[in-house]
């Protein structure tokens, strides 16, 4: 069954041209080919049955400017402005990263290079379809799910990171509970953000709740609110985190740091709709769509007796494993490209690349700590810059003495090198979060339990 969509493809290529025809009008319901860049504005503006395009499908290097892509940016600029609500997808034969970047930067939902494959193609196109639309034209599908100017773009064009999109687009427009499993780092956050902006619940507000930065004590109240005078500090009225999402979304991250005494009340809660402030003895109906992340490994924590099997059941409607930037090296590059820029624009740097000769490295590289990691690598080395070039010096130090562990004779002294090493990283990572031991575990990577035994080995 074809798909309720309007699509005008822009290519100098007739070849192109004829073969995007071919396979899309067997999917849309509408094909419009355009040969003459020139044509673009009145094609938009002046359709011929009267009714607006809902994706365009755009060349970004034409006859005249074959690969430098400023025609292509042009002609985008030009579309967004004549049809705010247009999806826009740039193709180009030379997959310059850079160059798609800054489209999507300038309002571009999606890219794609040529020749593709039309699986590929199809699935791009219909991504593109399902964002939801935001109206600053600047911000492209990079960071349209960042709420702000530090969040994790959901960027990459591995299968790992496809499918990934793919299940967002499939879950985001239900009820349905979903638990998001993953490393530190990997954008989980980010991925209850987008699954929110793209729900009928958008308009809604999206409430996020660090589990693992608040003590036990103070959960109950922070998740289900207080009434005045509740207990020593409770000064007034509180309505809590879950009163505070009605309506939109609730994002539980950390969900293992939860005691088994609160999983039971949180349990309740769920399964009531309703919640009982402290204090009250009165429930209170609660409208929330739940999202919960964790690095931990629940299924383990259900077998030790730690998490429990019921309310695993209850939040994990729908999983989605997002993958370590290991797992899916092929989008490093794009990555190091958009933070380059996003960081070169924050701190005004104009100039600055990533050497051949480091790109190489940083691909290589395993990246303990994932996409956070990488951003704060290329950040400092926006920061410490002195020429044009980015120095990350310190991660080459750091895949060299990786691969020195490979060498037997070298086991005790890599022992001992790599935890002093681990001790000075964490010496800085606790300086740099003012001791605040939540915000430096995530940056490190590790569970807070897993820090404060390092803090307790290291005498710190």
């Amino acid at each position: 069954m074809k798909q309720p969509y309007k699509v005008l493809v822009l290519d100098d290529n007739q070849d192109i041209l004829i073969a995007s025809r071919i396979f899309l009008k067997q999917h849309f319901a509408q094909i419009v080919t355009l040969h003459e860049p020139a044509l673009l504005l009145s094609t938009l503006q002046q359709p011929t049955d009267g009714q607006p395009f809902d994706l365009l499908l755009l060349d970004m290097n034409f006859s005249r400017d074959t690969q430098s892509g400023e025609e292509g940016l042009f002609y985008l600029k030009q579309a967004l402005k004549a049809q705010t609500n247009l999806k826009v997808v740039m193709m180009t034969a030379y997959a310059a990263l850079p160059l798609a970047v800054k489209a999507m930067q300038n309002g571009a939902a999606n890219f794609i290079a040529k020749p593709w494959q039309n699986e590929q193609l199809l699935q791009t196109l219909q991504q593109a379809l399902q964002q939801p639309l935001h109206h600053d034209s600047r911000q492209g599908a990079a960071a349209k799910t960042a709420s702000t100017s530090d969040a994790i773009p959901l960027l990459g064009q591995s299968p790992a990171m496809q499918q990934v999109l793919r299940t967002i687009e499939k879950v985001a427009g239900t009820e349905a509970n979903v638990l998001l499993l993953g490393e530190s780092g990997t954008g989980k956050a980010m991925v209850a953000q987008a699954i929110h902006q793209a729900s009928q619940r958008s308009a809604a507000p999206f409430v996020s709740v660090d589990m693992g930065s608040l003590s036990s004590s103070l959960l109950e109240s922070e998740l289900f609110g207080h009434k005045k005078g509740a207990f020593t500090d409770a000064k007034n009225d509180y309505a809590g985190r879950f009163v505070e999402a009605c309506g939109g979304t609730l994002l539980l991250d950390e969900l293992a740091n939860l005691a088994l005494p609160q999983q039971a009340k949180l349990l309740t809660a769920l399964q009531n709709r309703t919640v009982v402030p402290v204090g009250s003895g009165q429930a209170v109906a609660v409208d929330i769509r739940l999202i919960c992340a964790t690095n931990e490994n629940l299924y383990q924590a259900v077998t030790e007796g730690s998490f429990r099997q019921d309310l695993l059941y209850r939040i994990n409607t729908v999983e989605i494993v997002l993958p370590a930037l290991r797992e899916r090296k092929e989008d490093i590059p794009l990555l190091l490209e958009w933070y380059l820029q996003h960081y070169s624009e924050r701190y005004q740097r104009d100039g600055l690349h990533i050497s051949t000769a480091d790109k190489r490295t940083l691909q290589s590289y395993d990246w303990p700590g994932n996409v956070r990691q990488l951003a704060h690598a290329v950040e400092r080395a926006v920061v410490l810059a002195e020429g044009n070039t980015l120095d990350f010096s310190h991660l080459q130090s750091s895949v060299q003495n990786a691969r020195a562990t490979t060498l037997s004779e070298q086991e005790a002294d890599t022992e001992f090198f790599l935890e002093f090493v681990e001790e000075k990283t964490i010496r800085q990572a606790l300086q740099y979060y003012q001791g605040n031991v939540s915000q430096a575990a995530k940056a490190l990577g590790l569970t807070r339990g897993a820090l404060y035994r390092r803090l307790e080995k290291y005498g710190l």
